[in-house]
This record gives C-alpha cells, structure tokens and sequence, in this order.
C-alpha cells in the first residue's frame, strides 16, 4: 500500500489530513466518474490565472449539469486557507467537484448535494536538463470519446494514451484523430496541448469538442501578441507536426515545454535540429514574467 501524506486536504469544506478523508462508495464521481476538476498553479502562495480556471470549471459544471456549491470569492478563500496550510510556497493545487453520493442509476439525480474536494501538494518543477535539452515524445491515435472539451474526473483514455509514452520512457504521448475531413489531424497531447511553430509563428488546433482549451491557449496568445509572434488556431495534421521548426507541449505543471524528439526522430532543421528553439526560448521566458504578474 502507498504511504499518504499526511498534509491537510479540504473534504466538504473540513480540512483534515489527506489519509484521513473519506467518500462514500455510492459517490458518483467514483462510479460513474461523474465530475470535473481543476489543476492551478500556486507561485509563492499566489494562484496563477485564479478567474481563468473558474470560468472554465463553471463551464464544465454547466455542461454537465452539476449545480455550482460556491462563488468565486468562497472558493478563493477555500483555496487560500489550504495553500496556508502547506509547507511549500509553489504549489499544485487540485479541485474536484463531482455530483454526489445517489443511488446507482444512468439518471442524473435531483436535489443531491456536489461532493467537494481540494488538495495542495508541492509544484514539481520540469527539471534543468530537460528544459535546456527538450523532452521526446511519441505520438498515438487519439481513441478517446467524442469530448474531449470536457475536463471531467472520467480520465481512462488519457490514462491509456499516457501510459503509452510511460512504458518507453518518453514525456508525453501526441495525439492525432481521423476527421470528416481527412487527417489525420492533431487534437492534444495525453495530459497537455501541443503546438508547433512554422515559419516563426506559433500554431495550435482548433479548440473543438476534441480538445480540452487549456488556461495556457490564453496565456500563449497573450504572450504571442506581446512579443510579436504570429499566434493562429487552425487544422493542423500529421504531416504539419512532423515538418514543424519546433513542437511544444503546455500545461499547469509543464508551462512552457521543447520536444526535441517525435517518435525517435529529431524535431526542426538546420542547426536547431533536436535543440529547443527560438519561440520556445522567448515564450518560456516570457511565461516566467506573466506567473509573477497574473497570481494573486
């Protein structure tokens, strides 16, 4: 069995230490996987893009029709209070609300109280050497439900596709998904988005049902426009990935990331072949100005 941590999580509003808390069985998020979550950031005791995550944790519970348990303000304070209680000042901070504890049925339940959980654990940073050498990745069919757009708590796909960079030591697995248009066409990475960048501009696919809009996507334009770069969403396919200058992945935890590797063979041409490059460099170091600035 794995040892918990015996850091303070937040359970319904209760904070208690993290091996103590408990859910009932008949929780629908552990049946059905019925909920959604969010993943932020925590810089210094600062939450990074706090109103951003919001707004897409409020939209994610509309679309799934669970009933929102606080505003804003009172998940700030909830989050707050947690982060005080962690002894690193960088953090990740985990929410996940689900529908709640009903009887097993397909139906989605009225009147049931959303089960609330929160934790913070210390920000695991990508280490030195990768961020100046990049990461390989592998790329895979993306063979996961229609809805993708949805950060919900049902994550077996992503498991699946995750696993399958895990199991030959490489950073992440980049998906590509057959379309009524051909393809196939890039959606995201197992648990980050993926760019390219071609001919100095930077480029991503179109925020459909097949792909989650991470918080980045708006940070990444909002960078692009600061620093003049050409910033476009658009159908991007294998073929596009594989021909790109560079390819970057982004997340909460990843930031800003180099892949210098695609399924063995090296990312980009000339002198930069297999080397982070350009773009990456300016908006990685750009990213660090806008954590210290967009936190509160």
């Amino acid at each position: 069995m794995i040892a918990l941590p015996d850091t303070l999580c937040d359970l319904n509003g209760e904070l208690l230490p993290l091996s103590q808390a408990k859910v009932s069985v008949l929780d629908r998020g552990f049946i059905f996987g019925d909920g959604v979550y969010e993943a932020i950031p925590v810089y210094g005791r600062r939450l990074f893009r706090f109103d951003d995550h919001m707004a897409r944790l409020s939209r994610n519970l509309d679309k799934l029709r669970i009933p929102a348990p606080m505003g804003r303000d009172a998940w700030l304070a909830r989050a707050r209070r947690l982060i005080a209680e962690q002894a690193a000042d960088d953090q990740f901070l985990y929410l996940q609300v689900t529908r709640g504890v009903a009887m097993r049925d397909h139906v989605m339940p009225v009147g049931v109280e959303p089960t609330v959980f929160m934790m913070s654990n210390p920000m695991k940073p990508v280490p030195g050497d990768l961020r100046h050498q990049g990461v390989a990745c592998v790329s895979a069919r993306d063979v996961r439900w229609e809805r993708g757009d949805l950060k919900c708590t049902s994550l077996l796909g992503n498991v699946l596709a995750r696993q399958i960079s895990a199991d030959v030591g490489a950073a992440e697995t980049i998906l590509f998904r057959d379309g009524a248009h051909g393809g196939p066409w890039l959606t995201e990475g197992a648990s980050s988005n993926v760019w390219i960048v071609h001919e100095g501009a930077l480029l991503g696919p179109l925020m459909n049902e097949h792909v989650l809009e991470g918080i980045r996507v708006g940070v990444l334009r909002e960078l692009c426009e600061e620093l003049g770069i050409a910033f476009n969403l658009r159908p991007i396919s294998e073929a596009d990935v594989r021909a790109a200058d560079e390819i970057l992945l982004s997340s909460s935890g990843k930031e800003v990331l180099a892949v210098t590797r695609l399924d063995g063979d090296l990312v980009g041409h000339g002198a930069m072949r297999g080397k982070p490059g350009p773009v990456y460099g300016r908006l990685y170091e750009a990213y660090q100005g806008a954590k210290r600035e967009q936190s509160i």
